[in-house]
């Protein structure tokens, strides 16, 4: 049996705790490797030796640091089909989506190749008699990435790009249900010029977070998972002084108008329904038409198109549309909301419960499942599925759509498809969630923007990557400095020095 340990001190290393956690593959259920379950001693040796490393990387100058992250993009790039591949394997993703998934991490450190811009300071010439004022970001020291299942490339490349390119070290802890990913971007990650010890991945389960948020040494932690967690990582973290930003969980809407473009529409509760098997904090998974004929027509339009989607392991290429979910727990509590749905008296249009796939009968597949008349009072309506189902919620009309949203305690994403500027000007202005797509199903903003949800989906004041990442990951110095007479001679005035 294969087993996974930790990258330290740039090097693979195998765990000395004993303990272990199963790596399945979730289109066969079966146990592929073991990885290691990082003991306190190891947590706390790793965090030792990233201070170390951190003090002449902190002094590394940020044009130094952002070569790294070119050649690190670089070799992103050559090792796509490799990562996406081992993506595929411990998530169950498609490879299109895997390399989607690295891919969309990738843009972010892209960004981090122009991290001198974005480091700069501010600075005001006399400001008083012979006085100058200035104020300068620096790195904060170590810092804790917490990272989920679903995006194993994606995600820990938000935390470690703007963490690593503004000066910090990282302690960076993947899901242990998808460890490989983070493991292969370290080595990567080394092999652009990294400094060993600077990203330290130590795979864990709850022990090694609590270690993370307790330890002194660490100065911030980053999370991305389910809203209960993100709760408990920021309360904790905020009493022990540490900066936190937690990313926790959504259920996302999308209003259709009745002059909405049906087709496109439709397609696009599709893609952002389905796709990834709905594991995506950013999926759609409540769809709100407008009116009685808006809903039936929808309705109509989205069976046809639901019937045809193929699910099946990677492996079949481009002949799936999604596959497996992440693991057989995930699978009883996707098809236990479905069942609650049909109890609770929501009608059950395209049923995805019954999915046997040949040769892969063991596997932790979900069929898509389309309701229809899902009222807010329904626990389909309340938790989030993080699944293939969606759900129909109609609203009469504009306002009762709106309203639906705005009462709902997650604030992630939402969509609005229409034809009506004005409709969608207004909407854009008064929902209360973070990312909003206007004939767009996904909101993610691009990589030179920051990615954050509102209310119960996100917990801290600065959002992810973007310019609120350099934000996150250093602290502001100001400087008040007075010089009163006198030139100094001998200064080195050649383009090197500045280098």
């Amino acid at each position: 049996m294969k087993e996974i340990g930790h990258w330290i001190n740039g090097k693979l290393v195998a765990g000395t705790s004993g303990r272990f956690a199963d790596v399945y593959n979730p289109a066969t259920g079966e146990v592929q490797a073991r990885v290691a379950l990082a003991s306190e001693a190891e947590l706390n040796q790793a965090i030792a030796d990233a201070e170390k490393a951190q003090v002449k990387w902190a002094a590394t100058n940020p044009q130094r640091r952002a070569r790294v992250m070119m050649a690190f993009g670089a070799l992103i790039n050559q090792n796509m089909d490799k990562l996406a591949e081992l993506v595929s394997v411990e998530h169950g993703k498609t490879l299109p989506d895997a390399r989607g998934d690295v891919q969309r991490g990738l843009e972010v450190i892209e960004v981090c190749m122009g991290l001198a811009a974005q480091l700069k300071g501010e600075y005001t010439d006399s400001a008083g008699p012979g006085i100058d004022l200035y104020a300068m970001r620096q790195p904060l020291g170590v810092v804790a990435g917490i990272t989920p299942f679903n995006f194993p490339a994606m995600i820990p490349l938000w935390k470690m790009g703007p963490a690593l390119s503004a000066g910090n070290a990282m302690i960076l802890k993947p899901s242990e249900r998808c460890p490989s990913t983070s493991l292969l971007l370290a080595q990567l990650a080394q092999e652009a010029g990294l400094p060993d010890g600077v990203l330290q991945v130590v795979n864990g389960d709850k022990g090694v977070v609590d270690g993370l948020l307790d330890h002194p040494t660490i100065q911030a932690v980053g999370f991305v998972g389910s809203t209960p967690i993100a709760q408990y990582i920021y309360g904790r973290a905020a009493t022990n002084g540490k900066r936190a930003q937690c990313f926790g969980g959504a259920k996302n809407h999308m209003i259709i108008m009745p002059d909405a473009d049906l087709d496109k529409a439709a397609d696009a509760l599709i893609g952002a329904g389905y796709g990834a098997a709905g594991e995506r904090c950013m999926a759609i998974s409540v769809a709100v038409p407008v009116g009685q004929k808006t809903a039936d027509a929808l309705i109509e339009k989205l069976v046809p198109r639901i019937e045809k989607l193929k699910v099946g392991p990677y492996t079949a290429g481009n002949d799936v549309d999604f596959g497996p979910v992440i693991t057989k727990a995930s699978q009883e509590r996707i098809l236990g909301l479905i069942n609650s749905g049909v109890e609770q008296g929501a009608k059950l249009v395209v049923d995805g419960r019954n999915l046997k796939i040949q040769g892969y009968e063991n596997g932790f597949f979900v069929g898509a499942s389309l309701f229809d008349n899902v009222t807010r009072d329904m626990e389909i309506y309340k938790q989030e599925i993080f699944g293939p189902v969606l759900s129909t919620v109609r609203a009469e009309t504009y306002e009762d759509a709106l309203q639906l949203i705005m009462d709902n305690e997650y604030g992630n994403g939402t969509a609005i498809f229409t034809a009506d500027g004005d409709t969608a000007r207004d909407f854009a202005s008064r929902v209360n969630v973070g990312m909003v797509g206007i004939n767009f199903p996904i909101p993610v903003p691009l990589s030179y923007y920051s990615f954050g949800g509102w209310k119960k989906s996100a917990f801290g004041d600065l959002n992810q990557y973007g310019p609120d990442a350099f934000r996150f990951y250093t602290k502001t110095k100001t400087v008040t400095a007075r010089w009163f007479s006198g030139i100094k001679e001998g200064a080195a005035l050649n383009f090197k020095a500045l280098d």
